[in-house]
């Protein structure tokens, strides 16, 4: 989830900022302050971030050096038991200025569909790990359910264990999304690492939607392939394309996010890779460890903004830690890891 509420509120702002139109730092930080909630929302929990998956894109694979963990269930159900979902009214205000902003509605597929339609009223529960190697899972998945809270979670495929899946489809899985790089078996394992396959793969997806159609689960199925921009990339997404063809899936092709890893920028067609980091101000993640960090896309924990299992969210929150990290975005503080770091620009990008 993230504050659509501080979304729109800012949007003007956003769009003076991003047209150079103002430049006062101290105003921009107090207006950005003004429409920030001060009861926060979580974007992703990290239940785990173990992965037996060497994806040649993610830093995961070369770069990260943190403990591999899993959250005590315990802790997920403390933060469970402090966040809700976004009530009917303000999600129908958000859809209708998704439609006027964006040109986006609400039966669309697409990737910025998915971002501004499906990522807003979910719980995002994977990091930098694959949450089918969380047991706790199906037992996470029936908490959100039971708290009127959607969930959803990215996975590599091979992991697919029907029996256990089919439990998280019964106890009210949202979303659903497996990454798919090549209808090549060989192809895949390149990009994927060994642990990876499409054919195996593809089986059990197929048999998940039969089972879902039977017993008329509502779990949305999502199939996407990245943009690593391969020379074959669009012959590849569309034989994809064409292997679930007439099947129930939500299927795009998603631009790659933080190509800085591979020095390799290819551009974007996503709006949130487009627009200003607003992160700081309308969503927080939680770590496998508890720690709450500067974003999801911070893969050795090097800002922690705070501690799950010390303090509550509101309070990590509102807290100076917090505070100062906002203000690093709008005074551009020199060696900052978003500035450095990220493809995303932050606020002082445009002053």
């Amino acid at each position: 989830m993230f504050d659509v509420d501080f979304y729109m509120k800012i949007n003007d702002l956003r769009k003076k900022l991003e047209a150079g139109a103002i430049k006062d730092r101290e105003f921009i930080l107090d207006a950005l302050e003004e429409a920030r909630s001060k009861n926060p929302i979580i974007y992703n929990i990290e239940t785990t971030n173990a992965c037996n998956m060497r994806c040649k894109m993610c830093p995961r694979t070369t770069m990260m050096t943190r403990e591999i963990e899993t959250m005590e269930s315990s802790l997920f159900q403390k933060i469970v038991d402090q966040i809700n979902p976004h009530s009917p009214e303000l999600w129908g205000k958000w859809e209708n200025f998704v439609t006027k902003e964006y040109g986006i509605t609400k039966r669309m597929m697409s990737e910025n569909h998915f971002f501004l339609m499906i990522i807003p009223k979910v719980i995002q529960l994977h990091g930098y790990g694959d949450p089918l190697l969380d047991r706790n899972m199906p037992q996470y998945v029936q908490l959100l359910t039971s708290r009127g809270i959607q969930s959803y979670f990215s996975c590599n495929p091979a992991n697919i264990d029907v029996d256990k899946t089919i439990e998280m489809f019964r106890n009210g899985l949202d979303y659903i999304k497996y990454s798919i790089e090549s209808i090549d078996d060989r192809s895949h394992k390149k990009i994927r690492g060994e642990a990876s396959n499409f054919t195996q793969s593809y089986d059990k997806i197929v048999q998940l939607l039969d089972l879902k159609k039977r017993h008329n689960y509502k779990t949305t199925v999502i199939i996407t392939m990245l943009d690593l921009n391969r020379t074959a990339q669009t012959q590849e997404f569309e034989m994809l394309r064409k292997a679930f063809e007439g099947l129930d899936v939500y299927i795009y092709l998603k631009s790659e996010d933080q190509q800085w890893y591979r020095k390799d920028y290819h551009g974007t067609r996503s709006i949130h890779w487009s627009e200003f980091c607003k992160h700081p101000w309308m969503s927080m993640t939680v770590k496998s460890n508890g720690e709450i960090a500067m974003c999801m896309e911070d893969f050795n924990n090097e800002i922690i903004l705070g501690d799950t299992k010390k303090d509550s969210l509101y309070q990590i929150w509102n807290n100076g830690e917090y505070q100062q990290f906002r203000k690093d975005h709008v005074f551009g503080t020199k060696k900052m890891k978003c500035a450095d770091r990220c493809d995303m620009k932050i606020v002082s990008d445009y002053l």
